[in-house]
């Protein structure tokens, strides 16, 4: 495990470039969020449309997508002394054990992450169901460094055998506080997704339409799908990504190793795909298939092996994932980027705008 660290510059983001609401809410379809084009081989930026994306592409490019379905991750809980909680299932391990966050609400309305839980804790769950906390989570990421992260814990759940049913009964999607209303499942899910497992959105697919795809197919641009099923994010602690599961399938390997091998673009649509990617990447670059779980973290100093382009959203400062985009276009280039983003007043976070990334 490459140790991570956060990003190299920071800045402030304004309150009112935190997007609160889908786009729909906002009388947009979801592809008509706007779009930054920066190339970091010349410094040169464009600003456009998600609808625009074909414009920015040519033929034998490859998209690679994470058609992970998003799942309603949180629950109502409360602990035996009667303290009102939300529960965030983040990632199923083996058997009765997952990875879970406590929160509690504040007299404000927000929420924060629930400091008092103490191993032996049960808590009850919609339905008669019970998650008894184990202890917190031990990272076995790196095998020289076994940590407690700071927000997860351990805990035994008894879930029926059909998860998604309950949380289809019981659940709600994950939100955060720049997020003031509860929007349904729908608004969470990218159109493609197929295989249910991430506790959050993989946002950077969210604004693609399905006649955004076809447009794209029509014109020879290539979409590859992979699955990597993530975690709860940790916006106050901005904790590296923990063991999440992943499988990579033999024609997406295929189709991302003839476009390097023919010198053509290769685009991960979210920091997700580019991880995925890099796990299964050999020292010279090229893919192969498989499935498992990865701890693959990347820092800016990281050469990228897989990938040479990225779509992805707006990052708040210091987060983890600045790094990827530094490891891609470097400093310099993430500065400005981010400089032209705050300057036009896009977007940030999961309903927000979107940047593609291009040599």
């Amino acid at each position: 495990m490459t140790i991570l660290s956060k990003s190299e510059f920071e800045f402030s983001l304004p309150s009112d470039l935190e997007a609160g609401e889908p786009p729909e809410a906002r009388g947009l379809r979801r592809d008509q969020v706007r779009l930054m084009v920066s190339n970091y081989s010349n410094d040169r930026i464009r600003h456009a449309r998600f609808y625009d994306l074909p414009k920015f592409l040519t033929r034998g490019d490859v998209l690679v997508i994470n058609t992970s379905r998003t799942r309603n991750s949180a629950l109502a809980a409360g602990r035996a002394d009667g303290t009102p909680l939300e529960l965030h299932l983040s990632t199923h391990l083996t058997g009765d054990l997952w990875t879970v966050e406590l929160r509690s609400y504040q007299p404000n309305g927000k929420s924060n992450h629930f400091e008092d839980a103490q191993q032996g804790d049960v808590l009850r769950l919609p339905g008669e169901v019970k998650a008894t906390l184990q202890g917190p989570y031990l990272s076995d990421c790196d095998p020289n460094l076994l940590r407690l992260t700071e927000t997860l814990w351990l805990a035994a759940l008894n879930l029926p055998s059909s998860v998604d049913d309950y949380l289809a009964r019981f659940g709600f999607p994950i939100r955060y506080n720049y997020v003031k209303e509860k929007w349904p499942l729908s608004f969470y899910q990218t159109v493609y997704a197929t295989e249910s497992g991430s506790a959050e959105m993989p946002s950077a697919g969210r604004a693609f339409t399905y006649e955004l795809l076809a447009n794209l197919e029509s014109k020879g641009i290539l979409v590859a799908p992979l699955i990597l099923h993530t975690g709860v994010s940790n916006l106050e602690t901005h904790e590296p990504p923990y063991k999440e599961y992943y499988h990579v399938p033999f024609k997406t390997a295929q189709m991302v190793n003839r476009a390097r091998a023919a010198g053509g673009r290769v685009i991960a649509v979210g920091t997700t795909v580019v991880r995925t990617l890099e796990t299964v990447a050999e020292a010279g670059g090229k893919i192969h298939s498989g499935e498992g779980w990865t701890c693959k973290v990347i820092t800016p100093q990281y050469e990228l092996r897989s990938v040479n382009a990225l779509l992805t959203g707006m990052h708040e400062p210091q987060a983890t994932h600045l790094a990827i985009l530094q490891s891609l276009a470097g400093l310099a280039h993430t500065k400005l980027a981010y400089t032209e983003a705050l300057n036009h007043g896009y977007l940030w976070h999961e309903f927000g705008d979107l940047h593609l990334i291009l040599p």
